[in-house]
């Protein structure tokens, strides 16, 4: 989207509020929450320069398997070319721009345009053009098929989690998120979907940053999940803010999900921090992970417009337990665990929402103790705007 020189220069004016110095710096205003003109400018710069989580490789888990959806109104397919190989592609023919797929397919060996029968290969490749050259030939000097197959979407498989970068201008996934990378490097290991009870969806009614910044904190852990602060209590969480391009928070104290004494199994060889500890980071600028010694899950945070967003969430274990009798009971109570959790942030997530309406709120008061990773987001806001 163009945006006049006045329109960037307001938005500029507007992210000085928020600076480096906590103690002085002010949420980003009302409007960054409200306005269809920053929200169409944040499409263009904070999600298309950066890397964005779309979906899951559980979503397409043999080869062939076709996911279509829409990202920042892009239509994309994401497919499974091979067994490790996930490649995502425009969802357009190269001919006269048809829309490709329409809904999900599975162990496709091609992907066949219903306008004009142009015909590609799972890997992208177009492999047939009927007629292109009149009636019976199929083929035209003019029209050169290694230079047409699909245009492929710059992407990245992490822990599952399937990430685009729409413009290309991105560090590598792996040096945009060293830290994290390394931080994390002792669930570096195969990881297992838990099956279709071990996921969950939601639709809220606001603005994609206030479910960021919610997660970033553990601050609102005794008011809004007061059954959860009876076992991991707000004094046994810290921040994590040693990076630019992510933050969160961890705690010390872990009580696994059990059902009749089963628990999860463990990951392998991890690091003793992770007995009892587990972290949660939100990886800007829409992806939330969690880690525990048996569990990580991932948590995307889809915009669909400038006050509603939808949240999908996945759920991945040490070893193939979706096939074990044993476990059903276990992923279904461990996934309505966490979907409870989330739902209980809802109400507090849609009622900063409807608070971004007044007048007179500036983007409020940071804690200087209890607010820093999400002082941390605002600030890669104002940077990545």
């Amino acid at each position: 989207m163009e945006l006049s020189v006045h329109i960037e220069n307001k938005i500029k004016k507007s992210l000085n509020t928020v600076n480096s110095n906590i103690e002085s710096s002010k949420g980003l205003p009302n409007k960054f929450y409200t306005s269809e003109e920053i929200f169409e400018y944040e499409k263009e710069t904070v999600f298309s320069d950066n890397w964005c989580g779309i979906a899951f490789g559980s979503d397409i888990p043999d080869v062939g398997d076709i996911k279509a959806l829409e990202f920042l109104n892009i239509p994309l397919i994401i497919v499974r070319t091979e067994k490790e190989q996930i490649e995502v592609f425009e969802n357009v023919c190269r001919h006269r721009g048809m829309i490709l797929v329409e809904e999900n397919a599975k162990k496709k060996k091609h992907i066949r345009c219903p306008y004009h029968n142009w015909c590609y290969g799972i890997d992208g490749k177009l492999v047939s053009t009927p007629h292109v050259g009149g009636i019976g030939k199929h083929s035209h000097k003019g029209v050169k098929k290694n230079e047409l197959g699909l245009n492929k979407v710059r992407s990245h498989v992490w822990n599952d989690t399937i990430f685009v970068n729409i413009t290309g201008n991105a560090l590598s996934f792996d040096d945009h998120f060293s830290r994290l990378k390394k931080r994390w490097s002792d669930f570096d290991q195969p990881m297992f979907f838990g099956g279709n009870d071990s996921g969950f969806s939601m639709r809220l009614n606001a603005n994609w940053k206030l479910a960021i910044e919610n997660y970033c904190e553990s601050y609102h852990l005794p008011s809004v999940h007061p059954e959860l602060n009876k076992t991991s209590k707000l004094s046994d969480h810290y921040h994590i803010c040693e990076s630019e391009n992510y933050s969160g928070q961890g705690s010390f104290l872990y009580n696994q999900i059990s059902d009749k004494s089963n628990v999860f199994p463990d990951f392998k060889n991890l690091t003793d921090q992770w007995n009892n500890g587990t972290e949660y980071v939100a990886l800007y600028p829409n992806v939330l992970m969690g880690v525990h010694r048996d569990q990580i899950f991932s948590v995307i945070v889809n915009p669909l417009s400038v006050t509603k967003i939808i949240e999908r969430a996945a759920f991945y274990f040490s070893e193939k337990l979706e096939q074990r009798k044993s476990m059903k009971k276990l992923i279904i109570k461990n996934k309505n665990f966490w979907k409870n959790i989330f739902e209980e942030d809802i109400y507090v997530v849609e009622g900063m929402q409807k608070g971004r309406n007044t007048r007179m709120f500036d983007g409020g008061k940071f804690s200087p103790s209890m607010d820093i990773p999400t002082h941390n987001f605002h600030k890669w806001i104002a940077r990545a705007l």
